[in-house]
């Protein structure tokens, strides 16, 4: 009876399509992590952007013009906010845009998240 097995070259190349598939395997894992983590801090600064917009609100429905800012936990992390209230064509009605930034950002840093709202004399 004859037996017969793989030969060596067979094997070699079986482990080397193993490891090019775990090769894309581990870099699609940490592809992923990456992009979950990016989307956790997304949402969170979208979460202290809409508080700044919600707290500006009930502080005042009309608020003054002007430019302010302020830092604020959420989750793990802190974040720091800028607000700017804007005239609108509409004279009853006021622009405010909230800008979050990564609480060590740079001044030039792009902000991880922004959101517009408005806000009318009642």
């Amino acid at each position: 009876m004859k037996r017969r097995g793989f030969s060596l070259i067979e094997v070699l190349v079986a482990l080397a399509v193993v490891a090019i598939a775990l090769v894309a395997l581990l870099a699609a894992a940490g592809r992923m992590a990456r992009d979950a983590d990016h989307l956790r801090e997304l949402t969170l600064a979208d979460w202290v952007a809409a508080n700044v917009l919600v707290e500006t609100r009930l502080r005042d429905p009309f608020p003054d013009l002007g430019q302010s800012e302020g830092r604020m936990r959420m989750g793990p992390h802190e974040y720091r906010w800028q607000r700017v209230v804007q005239n609108t064509p509409e004279p009853a009605l006021r622009r405010i845009d909230v800008h979050v930034y990564a609480a060590d950002a740079k001044p030039d840093d792009a902000p991880i998240h922004s959101l517009v709202g408005f806000a009318g004399r009642p």
